[in-house]
């Protein structure tokens, strides 16, 4: 790493003067989405739902790297493990903000209106129907709650005993919890997205969902590692190392992401059948199209060419536009998505959009930095400690028989 890049030859970052920040977003972007609520209602449910989705998807891609650093045992994450459980516990907080599109739901989802109702809805009535839809809805973020608070419950339990029970326990939730955040990811795609036209088929929609989540998420958490660096928090724990591994990660869910969505239009194209194309050629209506263009250069072939040089992953001033450009896309592509029901000729950046994504983002900045602030900025007495530092130590046993051996 470039010394003119690296956070441990750079000032400290004072942030003392961001700690207003997420009042004034949520001051701000509340204001914007209450008068979007009683001036287009129907404008302010899928702008609700854009910003809900995008911030759903980095507390799921948390979910999912505290999920695979247990399964995997890994050793370079342990440094950043507690601040993405933080983000991994925002569940409770997405249920409460998912209470409009409670509300809401007959309005944005056309499905849900009987006089709407088709042969495709009668075939999928055993699963799309408005009682069963909000059942679903309690059981998910009940799941996710759970495994959350459960995985971060040992997590902290353990900076106190250290005890080895502590790890078997977060791997067991682990491996358990694996089965249960894919099902339940999908549901809520499929349920949340998906649904917004339900004649669509598709049977990778809950994977595509996936891969734009981790990918942004991995986005997010570089970020945060390098402020939470400079700032002083994560200054003695953080090497280069978490990084390097951030970006490689990133890098292969730039492929996994393309190889997904990709998949999806190829198998939708080569069918050819009218229930399931209708969704493509809707997007290719107006500036839906250019779009689309966007997201194949923009999510995929801009973020793969850069990050092609190992060297990238660790050079700052590469890797932070890199990561808000990431955010940019992943809100493209969750526009693509929904805003074609109320905007069928083209892409439209309404006023309301950017009302619910900030207030949004300042209320799950608070909540974060405050559970931030309650517990240890990272694992105490992680097992793998010592070797995410790159720090030997020696087993007990070897060093009484080193002993032992002096004294002969």
């Amino acid at each position: 790493m470039s010394s003119h890049s690296s956070p441990a030859t750079s000032a400290p970052l004072d942030l003392s003067r961001w700690r207003n920040l997420p009042l004034i977003l949520m001051g701000a972007g509340g204001l914007l989405a209450l008068i979007g609520a009683f001036v287009n209602t129907k404008q302010f449910g899928y702008s609700w739902l854009q910003a809900f989705m995008f911030f759903l998807s980095l507390s799921l891609g948390a979910l999912f790297l505290v999920i695979i650093h247990h399964l995997f045992d890994a050793v370079w994450s342990v440094p950043i493990r507690r601040f993405v459980e933080h983000i991994a516990c925002l569940a409770p907080v997405l249920f409460l903000l998912f209470i409009p599109l409670l509300i809401l739901a007959p309005t944005i989802y056309p499905w849900m209106d009987p006089a709407k109702a088709d042969h495709a809805l009668h075939a999928k009535h055993a699963y799309l129907n408005k009682g069963f839809w909000y059942a679903r809805v309690f059981i998910v973020f009940g799941i996710w709650t759970w495994l959350s608070f459960s995985l971060r419950k040992w997590s902290l339990r353990q900076d106190q005993s250290g005890a080895a029970q502590c790890t078997y326990a977060m791997r067991k939730y682990a491996a358990g919890g694996v089965f249960l955040f894919a099902v339940t990811l999908t549901l809520a795609a499929v349920d949340w997205v998906k649904s917004l036209e339900h004649q669509w088929f598709s049977t990778m929609y809950g994977v595509y969902y996936f891969a734009a989540s981790v990918w942004t998420t991995l986005a997010t958490v570089y970020v945060l590692t390098l402020v939470l660096k400079r700032a002083g928090p994560l200054r003695d724990v953080v090497r280069e190392r978490q990084f390097h591994d951030i970006g490689v990660l990133f890098f292969a869910f730039t492929v996994f992401y393309a190889y997904i969505h990709f998949s999806q239009y190829f198998l939708i194209w080569n069918a050819a059948l009218p229930e399931e194309t209708f969704w493509y050629i809707k997007r290719e209506t107006g500036s839906w199209w250019d779009i689309g263009m966007l997201l194949i250069f923009g999510h995929f072939a801009l973020p793969f060419l850069t990050l092609l040089r190992i060297d990238a992953k660790l050079n700052f001033a590469v890797m932070i536009p890199m990561f808000v450009w990431a955010w940019l896309m992943h809100f493209c592509d969750l526009s693509y998505n929904i805003m074609p029901i109320p905007h069928p000729n083209g892409f439209v950046l309404h006023w309301i959009d950017i009302g619910c994504f900030a207030f949004m983002l300042g209320v799950l900045a608070k909540v974060f930095l405050k559970s931030f602030a309650a517990h240890p900025p990272y694992p105490q007495k992680d097992p793998r400690f010592a070797e995410a530092m790159g720090v030997y130590v020696p087993p007990a046993t070897s060093g009484q028989a080193a002993m032992a051996h002096g004294k002969h």
